[in-house]
């Protein structure tokens, strides 16, 4: 800004000398005392400006244009101010250089008129319906480029309700395209979003959150608006405000780290992590006694967990109120899929709604609950829709994220809203669970800490991923918990009977989605990489797994026949001496493969095939010579 004053300075300084020289001019004294009556109104306006808190991105622009105006203006004013006769009579200057000349002056005034009420917003009578700010000469190339510079300077300089309006003109342009998006990125639109989030109304928060998800949509973007503060500024939102502005910053971050995964350290050292789990556990749990320590359970908390599963299965009353801390239920709340009014943007971004609570208030000292549990049930599940969603996208692919997830109450959080939730909670908690999950594949001592069989969260994860699996419904559920599942493979025991089978269950004439991720879930267990692999392969056969990989991989889609393929190639490696395996004739099925040259081609397959089948005869070969003798 003190570079935009100097040169303010300079330009007045200049001014100033071009209105003595249209007053001595010699030559042209016509023209040149029209040149500097414009000049006289630009020097007025230049010193308004000087005095103004300008709108500072157009002010550089049109300050570079009305020095180039003044610039021209000036080298006809001093070919004119020569003195003697014969100067005068050999100085021929072109009539339509001066009409030039006063072209170029008079659109340094409309832009300068422009610049100074746009500047001045705030202090301009907003009810009027006729203060319309005109189009500046300078935008008149480029229309687009004036309306994003009307509604920042409104957003800079104007009163909270032209704020919260240009907030949604913002949101309307940034929805449009991805050029217009990076235009008011580039032209400082993120800072006065972000003081709008601090300081707006509800709704004006809210619309400017939308607009900064809306804006990082590529990772150069989203790096200038962590630079602005943007983590700062949703920090403070998560702390204390209104439920449904939490969930639109939920959304927000859930973008960002969607569109650059590199920022998700940013909102991590901003404690970004902890406050959404804090909103996920709101009204949702507690601590919940069937999974808690036996040591620290009471009679008095037995019969009421009793009570709470007893009543489980009724509709809960969108009126109810939450029961008293003396009886400490831990979850509860009936979920309907009523859509929220305040649906956030974007396909994966769908409204869900829980209609009623029977939850006892989660005491969290990072968040301000006052009064929340009288906020509407749509509201509650909006916010604890986008919270898992942005706890998804900040896991995916960060151990890091996923140790502070799993350290907090999240991983019962979302087990709870497993069972008890519906529509858009339910279906991002079980996607949030995938994103961690898969991190724990890659990541034993992420996996060994979270996900150890003697964790109560973590057995409260497996129950419900297992009762979704073995109810087999197809829908939003099924395959998520299928991957979920098989990225924890390793996890099981020998002596855990209840996930193969539902597993193997899955293979019989199922949705090709369904077969294609319960035969990727069952190679994770059968795999040479699992110690365990042996067993688990015995309880794939034992399942009556063999004929139904059979099956898929002569008459499944491409997709489903490789993966059946693969893992009717680990059975037949890990367990060779199977007569299950030796009844489905599954040395066939392998020579078969062997003659499929798109399927040989792959490279596990490849790699696989071969050994299995040599195995798998060489048992076979000893089993005919035994009977034969």
């Amino acid at each position: 800004m003190d570079d935009l004053r100097a040169s303010l300075a300079r330009s007045i300084q200049l001014a100033e000398q071009l209105i003595k020289w249209a007053d001595e001019a010699q030559a042209c004294r016509s023209e040149c005392q029209d040149l500097g009556s414009w000049i006289e109104r630009l020097s007025t306006l230049l010193r308004q400006a000087a005095r103004a808190e300008l709108y500072e991105r157009p002010a550089r622009r049109i300050l570079g244009d009305t020095d180039r105006a003044l610039d021209k203006a000036a080298a006809l004013l001093e070919r004119c101010c020569g003195r003697g006769i014969l100067h005068r009579v050999f100085t021929i200057i072109p009539a339509g250089s001066f009409k030039k000349a006063g072209y170029l002056l008079d659109n340094s005034l409309g832009d300068l008129t422009w610049i100074l009420r746009v500047s001045n917003y705030a202090a301009s009578d907003e009810d009027e319906e006729d203060d319309h700010i005109g189009l500046p000469p300078i935008a008149q190339n480029e229309p687009i480029l004036f309306l994003i510079w009307e509604q920042i300077a409104v957003l800079q300089y104007g009163g909270l309700e032209a704020r919260a309006d240009a907030a949604a003109s913002v949101v309307s342009l940034a929805r449009d395209n991805d050029r217009y998006g990076k235009l008011i990125i580039e032209e400082d639109g993120v800072p006065p979003l972000l003081r709008l989030i601090k300081e707006g109304r509800a709704d004006a928060q809210e619309s400017a959150a939308l607009a900064i998800g809306l804006l990082g949509r590529d990772p150069e973007c989203v790096d200038l608006m962590i630079l602005a503060g943007v983590c700062t500024s949703f920090v403070k939102i998560l702390k204390d405000a209104p439920m449904k502005v939490q969930g639109m910053v939920a959304w927000a971050v859930s973008e960002l780290a969607a569109n650059h995964p590199k920022c998700q350290d940013a909102f991590l050292q901003h404690n970004v992590i902890r406050l959404l789990v804090s909103h996920l556990a709101f009204e949702t749990v507690q601590e919940h006694s069937k999974y808690a320590v036996a040591s620290k359970m009471s009679i008095h908390s037995v019969v009421m967990d009793k009570k709470t599963n007893d009543t489980s299965q009724e509709p809960s009353d969108a009126g109810a109120q939450a029961t008293t801390s003396a009886a400490k239920p831990i979850v509860g709340g009936g979920v309907t899929g009523a859509s929220s009014s305040a649906a956030a943007p974007g396909p994966s971004a769908r409204p869900a709604g829980i209609a009623g609570t029977r939850m006892h208030n989660a005491s969290m000292s990072a968040t301000s609950t006052r009064g929340r549990e009288y906020e509407i049930p749509e509201i509650k599940a909006y916010l604890k829709s986008h919270a898992a969603r942005a706890l998804g996208t900040l896991a995916t692919g960060n151990p890091a994220i996923c140790k502070n997830i799993t350290e907090s109450r999240a991983l019962l959080c979302f087990s709870i809203l497993l069972e008890k939730a519906a529509g858009d909670v339910q279906y991002n908690s079980a996607m949030a669970l995938v994103e961690i999950c898969r991190v724990a594949e890659q990541h034993p001592e992420l996996r060994r800490s979270a996900f150890k069989p003697t964790s109560p969260s973590a057995r409260a994860v497996v129950d419900q991923l297992v009762r979704v699996v073995e109810k087999a419904d197809y829908d939003d559920l099924l395959v998520p918990c299928i991957t979920c599942l098989g990225c924890l493979s390793r996890t099981f025991r020998a002596t855990e009977k209840r996930v193969i089978g539902p597993l193997v269950r899955l293979l019989d004439e199922r949705e090709s989605e369904v077969t294609l991720e319960a035969a990727s879930a069952l190679t994770k267990f059968a795999s040479t990489e699992n110690y365990l692999h042996v067993d688990h392969c015995k309880s794939i056969i034992a399942h009556g797994g063999a004929k139904h990989l059979v099956q898929h991989v002569y008459f499944g889609e491409q997709g489903v026949q490789t993966a059946a393929l693969i893992l009717v190639c680990f059975l037949a490696h890990n367990v060779p001496d199977s007569d299950e395996l030796a009844q489905a004739e599954i040395l066939t099925v392998l020579d078969w493969g062997l003659k499929q040259g798109y399927m040989s081609q792959d490279p596990l397959i490849e790699s696989l095939l071969p050994e299995a089948k040599i195995r798998l005869e060489l048992y076979q070969s000893r089993v005919a010579k035994a009977g034969y003798y």
